[in-house]
């Protein structure tokens, strides 16, 4: 995963501006890469989960099971290798019945790393997200007939389907896309937003409209409510749920460009860390760590029920009539008008809500969902989890602080503001994020006109710890998700 900035600008490329991380150094081509911290896999799923995996990726209960575990333990492992592979990093995705892990790299010299297969390849992923980046700014030009790209780790290029190869490649050229980096594939496919739309259960807008609940959410001074998506409703519009009683008000939502929104419930309502999984029952909700390409990924949606397939293409922009949506994830998983806005889910982690898609649950197709934790970030909001307390691994400090992040948020403590030390001599912190996010610690001192950061402790694990020995002055920690949300315990001791 490549740390970036990116600003929130109507029907560009943009979304939210994420907060950048200190740069890390980079690994030397043949330095070898701390191992990862292997976690026991946390795997339970429900019979119906995998009863649906049977049925629509074709295997049997124990590839099931085995699948959902290792590609839990590949979501763990893929962002610390990227950070340690750094400007030689290709991507990463997972392949086979049972989801082995594979991380590519340009550096022909490296010989493994922890964890996965190693694939050499001659483009990075930087290289990729510039030409994707480029037709995604030249996406007004784009003709009608090519309303799909994407970058492709699997193939080590940005790929765009049309129905009209030349008008494609045309396309490119006048995109400024460097044309090595990109391949035309013909393709028939015409997606369109589902209409009619709701995420889990129904939920309806307005004189009748339908929609999906995507996922539970909570904000600071609100009642709480849920993310779906955004073209089943313009901001201020009013919803009733699944059954017919008054439920909410979209207060904010972003379509084309996005496809994202979220609806504040009245105090008749209770967000709560769950799916509706029809047939499969109800799946908890343990976080929103993002599926490598190539994972299973099921659906939840008030028209087709429960439905799974895979994670094909991560960064993808999509046309539908109204307009280009950008950054959203391709998959195999089918899907029908009134699933818009529901919820795509890999285990018990969050992915995203349903946008759009082509074909049907009866003869198959391919849908569109906007990434959750972008919708997060956009709006300030906390996903419901089922958990739904803070860890407690830091107790034991004299301090103790908690705080929730979304991705690629930062946080200040204690109580975002910061502390003096009139002497020298220990500072002490410890973090304790939940399983299945990447959760960075920072310690930063004033120097008489800016904060500069004095320690760190950024491994690709949720927890974290600092010990600094520092003089007199003023100090401050910053907490930083580098991938994930969810809530943390942060303790800390002082000189």
């Amino acid at each position: 995963m490549l740390r970036r900035t990116r600003a929130l600008v109507a029907m560009s490329i943009g979304a939210l501006a994420l907060t950048s991380t200190p740069a890390l150094a980079s690994t030397p081509a043949l330095a070898p890469i701390p191992a990862v911290a292997s976690a026991p896999a946390d795997v339970n799923p429900p019979p119906g989960l995998v009863d649906a995996m049977e049925r629509d990726l074709g295997l049997t209960q124990e590839q099931a099971v085995k699948r959902l575990a290792n590609e839990q333990q590949a979501a763990r492992t893929a962002p610390g290798l990227a950070k340690r592979l750094g400007g030689e990093y290709a991507g990463s995705w997972v392949e086979g019945p049972e989801s082995t892990l594979i991380v590519a790299t340009t550096n022909a010299a490296r010989r493994r790393v922890p964890g996965a297969r190693l694939k050499v390849v001659a483009h990075s992923l930087a290289q990729l997200n510039a030409a994707k980046e480029a037709l995604d700014k030249a996406a007004a030009g784009a003709p009608k007939t090519a309303p799909v790209w994407y970058v492709d780790v699997r193939a080590n290029s940005v790929v765009i389907l049309s129905s009209a190869p030349a008008e494609a490649e045309a396309f490119v050229a006048a995109s400024g896309a460097d044309k090595a980096l990109v391949k035309v594939e013909q393709s028939s496919e015409q997606p369109v937003a589902y209409a009619d739309v709701r995420g889990g259960d129904a939920y309806y807008i307005g004189s009748g409209s339908r929609c999906s609940v995507g996922f539970s959410v909570t904000r600071a001074g609100t009642n709480g409510g849920f993310v779906t998506a955004g073209h089943c409703g313009s901001t201020g519009a009013t919803t009733r749920g699944s059954n017919q009683q008054a439920q909410g008000t979209f207060r904010g939502s972003s379509f084309p460009g996005n496809d994202y929104a979220w609806v504040e419930v009245n105090s008749s309502w209770t967000p709560v860390g769950v799916v509706n999984g029809y047939s499969a029952g109800i799946i908890p909700v343990n976080g929103s760590t993002v599926a490598p390409v190539g994972s299973s990924i099921c659906r939840a949606g008030s028209t087709t029920g429960w439905h799974c397939g895979t994670v094909q293409q991560l960064n993808t922009s999509v046309t539908y009539s109204q307009g280009t949506i950008y950054e959203v994830t391709r998959t195999s998983v089918c899907a029908e008008p009134g699933d818009s806005g529901g919820s795509f889910i890999s285990g018990n982690q969050a992915q995203g809500v349903t946008s759009g898609g082509s074909g049907n649950c009866s003869s198959g197709g391919t849908t569109y969902f906007q990434p959750v934790n972008e919708i997060l970030s956009v709006y300030g909001l906390t996903l419901v989890t089922g958990g739904g307390n803070p860890p407690t691994g830091c107790q034991n400090h004299n301090e103790t602080y908690n705080g929730s992040l979304t991705n690629g948020q930062n946080q200040y403590q204690p109580n975002n503001s910061y502390y003096q030390s009139t002497v020298s001599g220990t500072h002490a912190g410890c973090l304790d994020g939940p399983s299945g996010v990447d959760f960075d610690l920072y310690l930063e001192k004033w120097n008489g006109s800016s904060w500069a950061q004095v320690a760190k402790s950024d491994s690709p694990n949720p927890d974290e710890s600092i010990s600094y020995n520092g003089s007199a002055g003023y100090y401050r920690y910053r907490v930083n998700s580098y991938s994930g949300s969810g809530s943390y315990t942060l303790g800390l001791n002082r000189p």
